[in-house]
């Protein structure tokens, strides 16, 4: 067993159905994300059973609960291909902090950096002042369910950008509370990219706060989950052309020339695409001809994959496809995570899959990938002391199967407050 420290870089909770209600402004009572159980005998687009699902806007988000199948993976990979069906079971680690930890500690996590699950979901409501305060709320819940564990379970805050100063105010509002990390959306709306000038008060921000930007799989702005048939094994695919989209706004507009020690990352779309956006990105900023890149030339000779390897971060699960070209990557980029509780989590296996992943580096590459980078993708602040001192597992420590006895106990139905019908 590996004796570096783990840091998880992309952990998530679930959102209990009182998230939003309990905490909206009396305006926003009626709109905020809620909870509406499915009609009896209701069958989805599928032919399935109707299950209780998260409505706002008037449209169906996503299924109560997200997804509950936490390591079926490892024991029955079929099931997974029933999609978000089955029960309604959830691991209580999911939404109970407590939990959490002690689900880290028996996956030989130490700490846990978290994103939400529904809200990621939420980034395509199109009214800009309801989803303000779908981040408020969010936001205010997150900094409170982290208190618990301050060293243990580390919140990163969900920002709209619709309107940068209020952006920006709930960003400081964010740091005060706690929150170590920022999470914007992947992909902009077409008229509101990054490499326009309305966002340098938020860059500006996110470098005085010390408060990386996270750029978090599926959280477009475009709302394209109104439609529970837009979800195509396509696109998930391929979903990694938003980020590559946006980091080359922001990278090639001289963001990170303009403030160099801001932290800008990806979450949650893997690395093996990097290699050739690297050679991409630098192909374009040195052989193609245009004005807005010759109103952006670098400092210093700088080429956009150096700034690229300085100040961005890259999560990822278990790519060892990408891990083979660490060199042309970068290996101070990296930055895993286990994605609990997710269904597609390393969640119980995670060091054991870390070590198989990792068997090509270094003793020296290991830790920077599992914790040395932790730092990039929080605030250098986030995880004091903890970072770069190896240590070693308790000598019974054992990768366990899903179902060990705790966990045999760890599976209870989703916590009250009861979703209630839609009139």
């Amino acid at each position: 067993m590996s004796s570096y420290r783990v840091i998880s870089g992309d952990s998530h909770v679930i959102e209990t159905s009182d998230v939003w209600t309990e905490r909206a402004l009396p305006k926003f009572k009626g709109l905020v994300p809620h909870v509406e159980a499915a009609e009896p005998g209701a069958l989805d687009h599928h032919g399935r059973p109707q299950k209780d699902f998260w409505v706002c806007e008037g449209q169906q988000i996503v299924q109560f609960g997200g997804d509950p199948k936490t390591g079926v993976r490892f024991d029955d990979p079929m099931d997974l291909l029933k999609g978000h069906r089955g029960d309604e079971f959830i691991v209580k680690g999911a939404f109970i902090p407590e939990e959490h930890v002690k689900d880290n500690e028996l996956d030989g996590v130490d700490i846990g950096i978290v994103y939400p699950t529904i809200g990621i979901y939420l980034f395509g409501i199109q009214a800009s002042p309801l989803m303000d305060e779908i981040c408020r709320g969010y936001n205010d819940w997150i900094a409170d369910w982290c208190s618990s564990f301050p060293d243990k379970l580390k919140g990163i805050a969900m920002i709209n950008h619709d309107d940068v100063s209020v952006a920006v105010k709930e960003m400081e509002r964010a740091r005060k509370m706690g929150l170590i990390g920022a999470m914007i959306t992947v992909a902009p709306l077409d008229d509101q990219l990054y490499d326009q000038p309305v966002y340098e008060p938020m860059w500006a921000a996110s470098q005085a706060l010390d408060m990386p930007l996270s750029l978090h799989a599926a959280t477009n702005r475009q709302g394209f989950f109104a439609d529970p048939l837009a979800l195509r094994a396509a696109w998930i695919t391929t979903m990694h052309h938003a980020i590559e989209t946006s980091m080359a706004d922001i990278i090639l507009s001289g963001v990170l020339d303009r403030y160099p020690d801001i932290k800008i990352g990806s979450v949650e779309h893997e690395i093996a695409w990097v290699p050739h956006f690297l050679d991409r990105l630098d192909n374009t900023y040195t052989q193609r001809v245009g004005p807005w890149l010759l109103e952006n030339r670098l400092k210093d000779d700088l080429l956009p994959s150096d700034q690229f390897r300085t100040n961005c971060f890259l999560g990822f699960q278990e790519d060892a496809l990408g891990l083979r070209n660490r060199d042309i990557i970068g290996m101070d980029t990296l930055q895993w995570g286990s994605d609990y509780p997710h269904a597609e989590s390393t969640f119980p296996r995670s060091r054991e899959i870390l070590d198989d992943i990792l068997i090509g580096c270094t003793e020296e590459e290991k830790p920077k990938s599992s914790a040395a980078t932790a730092p990039r993708c929080t605030t250098s602040r986030a995880c004091p002391g903890s970072i770069q001192r190896p240590v070693s597992p308790s000598p019974s420590f054992r990768p366990p199967s899903r179902n060990p006895e705790r966990l045999s106990t760890n599976i209870v139905a989703f916590p009250p407050p009861h979703p209630v019908r839609s009139s």
